[in-house]
């Protein structure tokens, strides 16, 4: 029963991960990136409040060990400021559908950090898996030139270093968060590392001065409806499933039904954002799933 739970949290947290992808890739592409970071986290802070309050009769984690703080709290600048604050510029850059994607890597980078961290075996079959996610991925995002004689890239560079960067803060975070999660709620754990987002995001945006930006954006209804949408999908319950799924299953398990949101996000693209896919796009997207399932079978 604790691994079924596990799986379906973690099926449950890729739909979540398609529903806010393509929210804030439109309120991302209105209002700024960093406003979208800072308003969903706030958002999602007082719902997270709200349900503790409710369920645990604690407003605030305050019945978490130090142990646990030190290693959210880290998880959360890992996986949700230096995470996010590339992943959702990625969004802008280059859409979602592409940098969920290169999302794929992160189940490899995961296995490859659960390794040396946690002592987790990786076999052959786990390399092959490895090697197929980078070439399913490498399909979409490289391309021949209008003489077909040089490979370049399919989308903007800074777009796709954006989305890199984004994995590899999500991976790391997905490992320290299960390191200091323990049995600990996760919807507390949660919690825990939007507070450190919270102050993450707040020093970037004063260093850059872009708090005028963020009262903007506040005031555009339209930018704010999709934020909020992406706010409950995103780090309230998807982050807090996922939590929960790497509670009850392995994290490498997790990490690969997630890794579908790809898949899952290509009719959101064709009919929200009108994109035109290729069919190599597709089979790309599909060969980096079957090398994410390969890498933990």
């Amino acid at each position: 029963m604790q691994s079924h739970l596990g799986v379906l949290a973690a099926l449950a947290t890729a739909v979540c991960w398609t529903i806010t992808a393509v929210a804030f890739e439109s309120a991302g592409k209105k209002v700024g990136s960093l406003s979208v970071n800072i308003i969903r986290l706030f958002i999602a802070f007082v719902l997270l409040s709200v349900y503790n309050l409710f369920t645990r009769g604690f407003l605030l984690p305050t019945d978490a060990s130090g142990f646990t703080w030190l290693w959210l709290l880290l998880s959360g600048v890992i996986g949700f400021v230096l995470g996010d604050l590339f992943l959702f510029q990625a969004y802008v850059e280059i859409g979602s559908r592409i940098s969920q994607l290169i999302m794929s890597i992160v189940p490899p980078i995961t296995a490859v950090t659960g390794y040396f961290l946690m002592g987790e075996k990786i076999t052959l079959l786990g390399f092959i898996g490895m090697t197929t996610t980078i070439g399913g991925i490498a399909l979409v995002i490289l391309t021949k030139d209008s003489d077909e004689e040089k490979i370049t890239f399919s989308r903007p560079l800074k777009g796709l270093t954006y989305a890199f960067l984004g994995a590899l803060g999500q991976a790391f975070g997905l490992v320290f968060s299960k390191f200091g999660m323990g049995d600990y709620s996760p919807f507390a754990a949660t919690q825990i590392r939007i507070i450190a987002a919270i102050f993450g995001f707040c020093i970037v945006i004063s260093v850059k001065k872009y708090w005028g930006n963020v009262y903007t954006a506040m005031k555009d209804k339209k930018a704010m409806k999709n934020i909020t949408v992406g706010s409950i999908f995103g780090p309230f319950i998807g982050v807090s499933l996922s939590l929960l799924a790497v509670q009850h299953a392995p994290t490498a398990i997790v990490s690969t039904i997630t890794s579908i949101t790809p898949i899952l996000i290509i009719p959101a693209s064709i009919m929200i954002f009108k994109e035109k896919i290729v069919a190599k796009e597709i089979f790309g997207s599909v060969v980096a799933l079957i090398g994410v399932t390969l890498l933990f079978i």
